[in-house]
């Protein structure tokens, strides 16, 4: 019981810095932030609010002003029953990418930030 509300506490701490301190979101062309939004919209985020992995992850996306949609996996039974049945497990950050050849989940808030730096970054 200590331990949950110290987590949740902390959660809290976490999500309130950052609110505080996040980045301003990339400045484009209309033609180029058009063309973040048409991308982004074949991705989506699954996480937890209060998780600090899935807080930096969505710093990256606030940055890199990409709209992708967000699903609490946590508050979402659908979207947890989602991820586990798309990605083989319930862990999180997750990014789901559609693609032509089919529907890639990707784990590792490291490797998803790499991701969308490479892929929107340099949008203009």
């Amino acid at each position: 019981m200590l331990v949950k509300a110290l987590r949740v506490g902390l959660g809290q701490l976490i999500v309130a810095g950052d609110a505080l301190t996040r980045p301003r979101p990339q400045q484009r062309s209309a033609q180029g932030q058009a063309t973040v939004n048409t991308e982004a919209a074949a991705l989506s985020l699954y996480q937890f609010h209060a998780c600090p992995f899935c807080v930096k992850t969505r710093r990256a996306i606030h940055k890199l002003n990409a709209p992708i949609a967000l699903h609490d996996v946590k508050r979402d039974p659908l979207a947890r029953e989602q991820l586990l049945a798309g990605g083989g497990r319930v862990k999180v950050p997750c990014l789901r990418i559609e693609e032509a050849g089919g529907t890639r989940w990707m784990y590792e808030s490291s490797d998803i930030i790499a991701y969308l730096e490479q892929r929107f970054a340099s949008v203009t």
